[in-house]
């Protein structure tokens, strides 16, 4: 099975690269559906992948100035106590008992389908989000906290969400600041989160190692050629594409914890 993983590494990069959408969305219902993983190991090995892949984007996010570290340090203040919690929980439970793997694929289901939501309504967030300011009583960097935790739950537990619906949200946040900067900063966030989320999940015995590297070797040359790509083919139509596909998915998994 290694050509299919490598292959696969490459088909999921290429992907990745030609929407900028994180590979969890894509990579850990493809290791469920058609590889059969437990989902557990789909989880945990998804996220150290996606920590490796990410980790260049983030450096070159920062390199050209795209990252706004307050907002890395406050999502960070959320994200990893959550994501030790739901890790801690995840320890003292049967990980391949048939409710507890119900309730992650579930759970993974409705992620896919947020983000599938994100996907679709990003073009339409980010023109009302230039144009008005997000009215609320509460403190900008206590909601950047907040959606810190939120992202640090779903992540840990699902592999999903650091992408699309982390960009969202920070578009919703910080109307002001420039897109690239928007994305730069959740890149920067996804890095730490996902790593220390993939630790975790180590620690928990869900990581298969071998499956990372074959991931590891298709994906890196899949992301150079979708971005090479991703100036060649109508934006619409690949976001158009991903929004059915992780809809799609997210309804077929929550159909398959209903009736495994």
């Amino acid at each position: 099975m290694l050509f299919e993983y490598i292959f696969s590494g490459f088909i999921v990069g290429s992907l990745v690269g030609l929407t900028g959408v994180g590979g969890g969305s894509l990579m850990t219902p493809l290791l469920v559906l058609f590889f059969k993983f437990p989902t557990a190991i789909a989880v945990g090995t998804d996220l150290l992948y996606a920590a490796i892949t990410k980790s260049a984007g983030a450096i070159s996010h920062h390199r050209l100035g795209h990252v706004d570290w307050k907002i890395v340090r406050n999502l960070l203040i959320g994200s990893l106590p959550a994501s030790y919690l739901v890790t801690h929980h995840l320890k003292d439970i049967d990980l391949y008992s048939l409710q507890n793997v119900q309730i992650i694929n579930t759970s993974l289901g409705i992620a896919l389908i947020l983000t599938s939501i994100a996907v679709l309504f990003q073009p339409i967030i980010i023109q009302k989000s230039v144009k008005q300011k997000l009215k609320t009583s509460l403190n900008i960097n206590t909601l950047t906290v907040m959606l810190g935790i939120f992202l640090g739950s779903v992540v840990t537990l699902t592999s999903v969400g650091a992408g699309a619906i982390g960009v969202t949200a920070l578009l919703l946040l910080y109307p002001k600041l420039q897109l690239k900067k928007i994305i730069g900063t959740d890149i920067a966030h996804a890095v730490p989160l996902t790593f220390f989320a993939g630790i975790g999940h180590f620690n928990l015995g869900t990581i298969d190692i071998n499956l990372l590297m074959a991931l590891l070797i298709g994906s890196v040359p899949g992301v150079m050629i979708g971005s090479k790509l991703s100036a060649k083919i109508d934006e619409k139509i690949l976001r158009f594409i991903l929004v059915i596909i992780l809809l799609v998915v997210g309804v077929q998994l929550i159909f398959k914890a209903n009736y495994v």
